[in-house]
């Protein structure tokens, strides 16, 4: 019997997929491939693993603090189980790929073998995808790096290519004879015209130990800061997660590198490298073009999503969170509509969508972070207005749930109740409100709204003052630990 224990790395912003994806809510925790979220997906994907030969541990998910929350209630929806390890910060995937090895290492049984996969890719054939990791975890036994390399079908150059060696063996693997970093268009012409490259798929199966060694070789300044960082973590229990915090201070100190600059690419020559072909219709969803890609499509060759009207249009990709968006004569085109803001571009340039990104954090937009509809751990708001002293939410809570008890510097609030029953503390005050009941929250006042209900809870906050940012809040008490 084989252990193995998937290991889910769920960091990035997904900048080339603006303005559905941003760091405040990323592609792998939105649907654009079928019903569930990429990270559920990936969560799926994992636990069909499993067969008479290998035995499945509980699921480590690697995240940062901002996200968990997302995760957390992604995770719920499938009613699956896992083992959370929290990034203070994000410091890329090798820092993250060693947490989880120090954490397999104490916890599961010898040799257990990671099964490491991106959370923000999608698979068409899944059981070609199964084939192709079973083979792989056997492969790993045997104590090296083994990958899974995509079967190329155009000279992409947004990819990284692995270079295969030899004649496969048992496992179907081949030995790698060098990992290249993303081609210019000639380049990968000549690969794919070779016959000897694959895509780099970023999934990647081994032991904790063989992990272990290669970074504290190739990169020991990561190795030994991670492991003083791991060393004072603390650890908690929530819902269907237990939670791992390494100390954020010493983690701070850690170098940002990726699983491939800091370890893979170094390894052929150095130690076993392994690839396994994988054609099974991946995608990474790294950009606008990828998702028509695997979308349906129509007679002319358009996928669409939401209240979209087309005339003469072809080869475009069209979503429409809410508005009716309609299209004439259009070919090749992306249009992205969402509750603050709309994308248009040619669906050949969908790489450059993070250069609109790169200027939006150049000008302190918080376009670039967040929705207008931001998702909390209690629930979400929604902006619905606002001006240079006033703005105004839609707020819901979920059942059962509380914000923290906090005051605000530079503004006041007015409450009115919608839907639902709203327990608030005002002060030194305790009421009970229900629909078409009102409160008004003074600057500098201690407050706090909970629903005690079995219903959502919904209000509508009027806020007023001098200065209306998300940072002007100071919480004493956080049933989710966001203490200021």
């Amino acid at each position: 019997m084989i252990n193995i224990v998937p290991v889910i790395l769920c960091g990035g912003s997904g900048t080339r997929l603006w303005p559905l994806s941003r760091s405040g809510f990323p592609k792998q925790f939105l649907a654009l491939a079928g019903k569930e979220s990429l990270f559920q997906q990936t969560l799926m994907r994992s636990a069909k693993i499993a067969n008479s030969e290998i035995h499945s541990q509980q699921v480590i998910i690697v995240t940062n603090e901002e996200h968990r929350f997302l995760a957390v209630e992604q995770l719920r929806e499938i009613h699956q189980d896992a083992t959370f390890i929290l990034e203070p910060v994000g410091k890329n995937t090798a820092p993250a790929l060693t947490m989880a090895a120090l954490f397999t290492q104490a916890n599961l049984p010898d040799n257990t073998i990671m099964v490491m996969m991106p959370s923000d890719q999608t698979i068409q054939d899944e059981e070609a995808w199964l084939k192709a990791m079973q083979a792989a975890i056997e492969q790993a036994t045997l104590g090296g790096i083994v990958t899974l390399g995509v079967t190329p079908t155009h000279p992409e150059t947004g990819y990284g290519y692995i270079q295969k060696q030899g004649t496969a063996n048992t496992n179907h693997a081949f030995a790698v004879a060098k990992f290249t970093e993303k081609p210019n268009q000639e380049t990968a012409q000549q690969y794919i015209d070779s016959g000897e490259y694959f895509w780099n798929s970023g999934v990647f199966v081994l032991q904790p130990n063989t992990w272990l060694t290669a970074i504290q070789e190739s990169s020991p300044i990561i190795y030994e800061n991670t492991k003083i960082s791991w060393g004072m973590k603390t650890s908690d229990v929530g819902g269907y997660a237990n939670f791992i915090r390494p100390e954020k201070k010493s983690f701070q100190n850690i170098p940002s590198d990726s699983i491939d600059y800091a370890v893979i690419e170094k390894s052929p020559g150095k130690r076993a490298v392994d690839v396994v072909p994988l054609d099974a219709g991946w995608s990474d969803l790294g950009a606008w073009d990828a998702v028509w890609n695997v979308g349906q499509k129509d007679c002319n060759n358009n996928v669409m999503q939401g209240d979209v009207l087309l005339e003469n249009t072809h080869n475009s990709f069209i979503y429409s969170s809410g508005r009716l968006i309609g299209a004439v004569g259009l070919d090749k085109i992306v249009i992205i509509e969402t509750s603050d803001a709309i994308l248009v571009a040619d669906k050949s340039k969908s790489q450059d969508i993070k250069k609109i990104v790169q200027q939006l954090e150049q000008q302190k937009r918080e376009e670039k972070n967040f929705h207008r509809k931001v998702h909390r751990p209690w629930g979400w708001y929604d902006s619905i207005d606002e001006d240079d002293r006033f703005k105004v939410k839609r707020i819901l809570v979920k059942p059962k749930e509380s914000l923290s008890l906090q005051l605000h510097h530079y503004r006041a609030e007015h409450w009115i109740v919608v839907k639902g029953t709203a327990e608030i503390t005002n002060g030194e005050n305790i009421i009970t409100l229900i629909e078409n009941q009102s409160t008004y929250i003074p600057l500098g006042q201690k407050h706090r709204l909970t629903n005690p209900g079995t219903i959502p809870l919904e209000i509508i906050e009027v806020q007023s003052g001098s200065y209306l940012g998300e940072d002007d809040i100071v919480r004493f008490d956080d049933t989710f630990g966001r203490i200021s």
